[in-house]
């Protein structure tokens, strides 16, 4: 899959607010790519955008979507991603799918609903021994299409919605903080879930979107981080974590717990200031009013990108660097501080 370009905002009374802002990425076959960042980035906001499934204020001003031999979609003209590629070629497992079921309704109606949206044709005992037969795949009892949502677990209702959202196989699974609301061994069995998804054939990519970095370097293969609307470092998940370029990658390793028993004496650094209001968005580099590397230019021209497609970072910090033949990546997680030595 690639997007190309992609600017989203919302239509308010104080005017647009500029939420995505010129994404454009690729999600390659079997990949589970990271999409991380503070809250407001433009994370959930880039997977309405992608999944057609905003609120009605949002708008996609420019921005295409290529899917294997798919023809090229125009999502400001087609007012999204295609009706019919929804659930089925796209499909988004929400921010808040514990609270997507419908309370008055059971576990198999729900199910029924989204395979008749796209086979109108099945009659529903056929629906649910499709949706049964799923769910014992997964390692889930069938039984659980008899229930209401409120006689299922919090975790169990998260596997349910996983599951009824891949139904239909879908090409790409965009995971908008699936773990956000879940204890962790119910983060577990949901990240195992999707694993087994993807070795059985059920889906073939996923964008996991998440603020949890942590939790994204145990599953993803690659890793985008995102500020203010643009995604300012790309590259393999131990490329970003071990060997973050952007400051702003670095100042969100910098914040992170780490696991690891010999690192829980390391000093922890907070993120200074706020994110930028996307109404009216700093000039030149959106991070440089809370950089520690913010240099006249950044405060002037947006910043160049660094690297090739795969593996790079938007930053005049990191080009200076470079200029100068000092590797930018590493971080000393003791002070803080970037490590930049002779390449």
């Amino acid at each position: 899959m690639h997007v190309t370009d992609v600017h989203a905002y919302y239509e308010t009374r104080s005017g647009p607010i500029r939420a995505v802002d010129g994404v454009s990425l690729e999600l390659n076959h079997g990949e589970i790519l990271g999409i991380v960042g503070e809250s407001g980035c433009g994370k959930s906001t880039l997977a309405a955008a992608l999944s057609a499934s905003g609120p009605p204020n949002l708008r996609i001003g420019k921005g295409k979507l290529t899917l294997d031999d798919r023809a090229t979609v125009d999502l400001a003209t087609s007012g999204g991603t295609p009706r019919e590629w929804r659930g089925d070629v796209i499909s988004l497992l929400p921010q808040r799918a514990l609270n997507s079921l419908n309370p008055t309704s059971r576990i198999g109606d729900y199910a029924y609903d989204v395979i008749r949206a796209h086979n109108s044709k099945l009659r529903k005992r056929e629906a649910l021994e499709l949706a049964g037969d799923r769910m014992v795949q997964l390692g889930l009892p069938a039984r659980v299409l008899q229930n209401y949502p409120h006689q299922l677990s919090g975790g169990m209702r998260q596997r349910v919605v996983t599951v009824i959202s891949t139904l239909l196989n879908p090409t790409v699974l965009i995971a908008d903080e699936p773990t956000s609301a879940l204890d962790v061994s119910s983060q577990k069995a949901l990240i195992l879930l999707l694993e087994k998804m993807m070795e059985e054939g059920m889906i073939s990519r996923v964008m996991f979107i998440t603020h949890d970095l942590a939790l994204l370097s145990n599953i993803a293969d690659r890793v985008a981080v995102m500020y203010a609307g643009e995604i300012v470092e790309i590259g393999t998940t131990r490329e970003v974590v071990s060997r973050p370029q952007h400051p702003y990658s670095k100042a969100l390793i910098g914040a992170t717990l780490e696991p690891d028993p010999q690192q829980r004496k390391l000093t922890i650094q907070g993120l200074p200031g706020s994110s930028p209001d996307m109404r009216n968005p700093p000039q030149g580099c959106r991070f440089h009013p809370r950089c520690p590397y913010a240099m006249d230019i950044c405060t002037r021209e947006a910043p160049p990108r660094m690297g090739p497609a795969h593996n790079h970072a938007t930053c005049w910090w990191v080009k200076q660097q470079a200029d100068k033949g000092l590797d930018t990546g590493g971080i000393d997680r003791v002070t803080g501080e970037r490590v930049a030595t002779a390449s």
